[in-house]
């Protein structure tokens, strides 16, 4: 590795500050524990324990990977007493309510933990990441028993959690799953219980040796269930049932991955000796709205994975470029940081890592406001959720992909580290919803919120602060796509849906760099950045309009054959 990771902890306070308005979350007896110095330490804590823990096993992480044992899958040398002491120090509780053993600081205050957490270790991360969402389905959707049973204990990261959607006939079509959950009967009568029958793929730490259980929540259908969406129901399934015995879940194998090899992605199967033992999660056929609890947490955090590697990518590519002497400049030799297009590249990493937290970050705030019960952050958070993912999921592949550019042929030898960061970053556009799925649901669903007014009431706040001619343009260009979209056929809806989407994802983070900009105290980086960010990314966004506004001829002009 060519840098020795530092968290970005002065970003992540301006951000909190000057884009989420944390003080104003703070006001409020919910979130009144969030005070300057509380948000301070933990900001700090975090970045050393990262520097300190985490950051020296990124290496082995992807060099040695996890492997698949008969008895299950054996993480790393480290990674074990690495969690464990992240779970000592109670990292995972900062965003857990305080009944079940957390703080109960704000939701966008975990996401900057977890944003120090991988970009010192992303693969690792992704572990405390995917606990977040089984923690917040069953805080939504838990019985209270099972709530006292299992919360604490993922709350401190004790246990971990995961997901199981995806099976191999189903892919992103959910409907599609065969999954099954029986009722148990003992004595002619059901316990309550399920036996749990079927394939999941694609489960990130879907098994590891570094906690003591894990708790796997798990979509199938019960019998008799209708078929599609309508007949899913969520289990909940532990690997080591509360009294002590093995539940009947076995790891078939690991993934052979591009990239994040540290997180095995494991395909697991349920009830092989018809003794996998699953609670009811919420009511039968509830399992889609579950699925969405735990879903749209994870969607957040997957653009929280764009801002890690971007970050990680452009502090390797800085650091590099001071070292790297080649060439020379006004007659004597330099460093390859004080060549223009090298600078340009390093600046375009800079703000577009800059751009992806402010978007990310200002989405998570609305999580907080949504929970102080704000409709207004609600419809917010409903129509940023997919901007969110998908905007700073593509800027962590491009940082990520200029980061090699910059290390030059060394970029492209796998001891500098730049290729990791390019191959980490690659599967976070795929997964928790493609970014196809996700300017799908943008156009689909929702450009209609309340009429189109929740999109209106967006674009409304971006004019009002914006300033910047080219941002102004960029605004109007947005609200002629949307409402031109509104009323469009589908086809067309889904041709134009990715350009639209990356136009208001850019106008988004334009509104949210030039805000920062302004503020007096901002440091000479980040008004710089910003500036950067206005005059020459936002103008490539006006240039999409054209494709946003083509109709879907063209794409079904060939035969599938043709392709």
């Amino acid at each position: 590795m060519s840098f020795a990771f530092a968290a970005a902890t002065a970003d992540q306070r301006f951000v909190l500050d000057h884009v989420v308005r944390l003080d104003e979350i703070a006001a409020t007896d919910r979130f009144a524990a969030a005070s300057p110095d509380v948000i301070e330490a933990v900001l700090d804590g975090v970045a050393q324990f990262a520097a300190g823990e985490w950051a020296p096993l990124l290496r082995a992480g992807d060099t040695v990977g996890a492997k698949w044992t008969p008895g299950g899958v054996v993480m790393p040398e480290g990674f074990r007493a690495a969690y464990q002491a992240y779970v000592a120090g109670g990292w995972g509780t900062i965003g857990v309510d305080e009944q079940w053993g957390g703080q109960g600081l704000p939701f966008v205050v975990q996401a900057a933990v977890l944003e120090t957490l991988g970009t010192a270790n992303m693969g690792f991360a992704l572990a405390p990441t995917l606990t977040v969402g089984a923690i917040e389905a069953l805080a939504h959707h838990g019985s209270p028993e099972q709530q006292a049973a299992y919360l604490p204990k993922l709350a401190t990261g004790e246990w971990t959690g995961t997901m199981n959607l995806t099976e191999p006939q189903a892919g992103s079509d959910v409907g599609a799953l065969r999954s099954t959950a029986t009722p148990i009967k003992k004595d002619g009568a059901g316990d309550g219980t399920f036996s749990i029958k079927g394939t999941k793929i694609f489960i990130s730490f879907g098994d590891h040796d570094m906690a003591d259980n894990i708790v796997h929540l798990v979509l199938a259908r019960t019998p008799d269930a209708p078929a599609g969406t309508r007949g899913i129901s969520l289990f909940l399934v532990p690997k080591v049932r509360l009294d002590g015995t093995p539940n009947d879940v076995r790891v078939v194998s690991i993934e052979h991955k591009m990239g994040l090899h540290a997180s095995p992605t494991c395909i697991l199967s349920f009830g092989d000796h018809d003794d996998c033992v699953g609670e009811l999660i919420g009511p039968e056929f509830g399992g889609i709205r579950a699925m969405f609890t735990m879903m749209n947490n994870a969607r957040l955090n997957v653009g929280l994975q764009g801002v890690q590697v971007a970050e990680a990518a452009t502090q390797a590519a800085a650091s590099y470029a001071r070292d790297r002497v080649q060439g020379a400049r006004d007659g004597k030799a330099a460093a390859i940081v004080e060549h223009a297009d090298v600078r340009r590249m390093l600046l375009r990493m800079k703000a577009q890592t800059m751009a992806a937290r402010a978007l990310v970050y200002y989405a998570c705030g609305q999580v907080d406001r949504a929970t102080l019960g704000d409709p207004r952050a609600r419809e917010r958070l409903e129509i940023m959720t997919p901007l969110a993912k998908a905007h700073a999921t593509d800027l962590g592949n491009e940082v990520a992909s200029i980061g090699v550019q910059v290390h030059g042929g060394m970029g492209y030898i796998e001891e500098t580290g730049a290729a990791q960061f390019f191959r980490d970053a690659r599967i976070t556009p795929i997964y928790e919803g493609t970014n196809g799925i996700q300017a799908a649901d943008l156009v689909g669903r929702k450009l209609a919120l309340s009429n189109g007014g929740a999109f209106a009431d967006l674009v409304a706040d971006l004019r009002a602060e914006a300033r910047h001619p080219a941002l102004v343009r960029l605004i109007d260009a947005c609200e002629r796509v949307g409402r031109r979209l509104q009323g469009a056929s589908a086809d067309d809806r889904q041709a134009a849906s990715y350009p639209f989407m990356t136009m208001l994802s850019v106008a988004a983070c334009g509104w949210l760099m030039e805000r920062q900009s302004r503020v007096p105290a901002a440091e000479a980086v980040k008004k710089v950045a910003g500036t950067f960010y206005l005059d020459q990314i936002v103008p490539e966004a006006l240039g999409l309009e054209a494709a946003a506004n083509a109709d879907a001829s063209v794409l079904y002009a060939l035969s599938a054959e043709a392709f």
